[in-house]
């Protein structure tokens, strides 16, 4: 049987899901495919920041900064449980950038777009302010702004939860074989990766928004070429154990003229990132982290802080492949992290578009733009609305998280206050949904560890896709690095349990 749709999705990341989103709210039917996990790649290896891009106005890059920092303001507002205000110290080292240099960017990224929730700039003396005591001696200045701590595997869940209650069919394990043209519409094959299966679609146009498979979907896939080509970029981090006391994060300057982030993480950690490393293609498997890139990033750590680390300090990494639309620059870490749409139709026969770029802080808008550049496909689509809509969760009263956390505790009083916390943050208002009527913490079943219980796991395959213990431990929940050792076996058991459970009662 044939699927009919108006948009067929490739790739399920921010960028995927923003659009399918946005896409049934304008009334487009849509079909959402991803061959591994929802933020499986790209999407859930970020820097975890929603920002304006600070050194991109170093490259003159004024409409994507000003962009970001309107999305910035707006995201704030949309996802108060998974997005939060989170202050950065840059500390002013002679011989990098001078100090009016840095002054000046400053001042333009606090009045390049209104700021209604975020303070200015302001400037401290290291000397005497408790962030100084993290920092090896002669740093004696620095500057404070603001940006946003955003979970960004939980960001892409949410935009596809709201595009399924809308109507999308999401579907996670599942790839495109092929397409071919068929007078006005594209016909695709696809396959579920897990059982083998087969379906086809017929669809009036094809998103490409493979992110650094986009070459692969056209050229592979689609069997088409295009002139424009993607950048493909490796960025890098570590987690290593708690470097400093302070809640603000630190922007470091590397002599490179690259900077690199060290993030407050989960408590016990500091996350430190990220590396620019060029490469020819994306891996077959997961891309991992090289010693060069581990030592380059404690090299940055040890330069500017007081307690020192090595390798065998390391207790996690991540890396990801950015795919970035190559512009020509020689430096990666100056191409523009711009988003460019590929349309190709020729002789009117079928669409696709292709998205070549992006940044997680700018999905919604590169949504929204991209569905404008569909408009003539489909006349009758409704107009643009993301732009003051919660997402799944965020729809908390003036966006007051304290608020809803205390209400959290009180409904529910035999959390534990962390727990509390993190439920409250990872589900928002949709914690309704997964505490139910419970009264004890046995009312929610098996304790996997770190207070990741049954009716939680159970909550995410049922309404986020999950499918394994990665995907609920390291994209969904962030638990991995707190759970005990034996904790993913015994969740894939639960999982593969449950799963034969419900096939036996259909």
């Amino acid at each position: 049987m044939t699927t009919v749709t108006d948009l067929l999705i490739v790739g399920g990341g921010i960028n995927g899901a923003g659009i399918a989103r946005d896409a049934r709210g304008r009334g487009l039917s849509v079909v959402l495919c991803e061959q591994g996990d929802l933020a499986g790649y790209t999407s859930s290896a970020s820097t975890k920041l929603i920002h304006g891009g600070l050194r991109y106005l170093e490259y003159y890059e004024f409409r994507l900064v000003r962009e970001a920092l309107f999305e910035r303001e707006r995201l704030l507002e949309a996802a108060p449980h998974i997005i939060w205000p989170l202050r950065f110290i840059l500390p002013h080292e002679k011989g990098i950038r001078p100090a009016w240099f840095v002054r000046l960017g400053l001042f333009l990224y606090d009045h390049l777009a209104p700021r209604k929730r975020l303070p200015g700039t302001e400037t401290i003396h290291l000397t005497r302010h408790p962030a100084g005591k993290a920092l090896k001696p002669g740093f004696d200045t620095a500057f404070v702004y603001s940006d946003c701590w955003v979970e960004d595997s939980r960001m892409v869940a949410l935009n596809a939860l709201d595009a399924a209650e809308r109507g999308a069919d999401i579907r996670v394990r599942t790839k495109l074989v092929s397409a071919r043209r068929d007078g006005g519409s594209w016909v695709a094959t696809l396959q579920n990766v897990e059982t083998g299966e087969t379906t086809e679609i017929q669809a009036k146009v094809i998103v490409n928004a493979g992110g650094p498979f986009v070459a692969d979907v056209l050229n592979a896939k689609l069997g088409l070429n295009t002139q424009k080509s993607v950048r493909l970029v490796k960025g890098s981090h570590i987690v290593v154990p708690k470097l400093f006391e302070t809640e603000q994060a630190f922007i470091l300057q590397n002599t490179d003229k690259r900077i690199v982030f060290a993030i407050p993480y989960q408590g016990k950690f500091t996350l430190v990132g990220t590396t620019d490393i060029p490469v020819e293609a994306v891996p077959d498997k997961k891309v991992t982290i090289s010693d060069d890139e581990i030592q380059y990033l404690c090299n940055v750590v040890n330069h500017h802080f007081q307690r020192a680390v090595t390798p065998a300090d390391v207790v996690w990494t991540y890396s990801g492949v950015r795919p970035l639309f190559d512009d020509g620059s020689i430096n990666a870490s100056a191409v523009t992290r711009d988003y460019v749409f590929d349309l190709d139709r020729p002789d009117g026969q079928a669409p696709v578009l292709s998205i070549f770029g992006g940044k997680i802080t700018t999905f919604r808008k590169l949504a929204e733009h991209a569905l404008d550049e569909l408009k003539p496909f489909f006349p009758a689509m409704k107009p643009a609305w993301t732009e003051t809509a919660k997402l799944p969760g965020g729809d908390m009263p003036d966006a007051d998280f304290d608020r809803f956390l205390a209400g959290v505790k009180a409904r529910w009083p035999f959390l534990p206050d962390p727990l509390a916390h993190r439920l409250s943050r990872a589900y928002g208002t949709r914690v309704e949904e997964l505490l139910g009527a419970a009264k004890s913490m046995a009312d929610l079943g098996e304790d996997f560890g770190a207070g990741l219980t049954a009716a939680e796991v159970d909550y995410l395959v049922r309404r986020e896709w999950a499918r394994t213990a990665e995907d609920i431990l390291w994209r969904r929940s962030k638990l991995g690095l707190h759970v005990p050792a034996g904790a993913p076996a015994r969740i894939d058991a639960y999982l593969d349990q449950r799963k034969a459970t419900t096939v036996a009662a259909q």
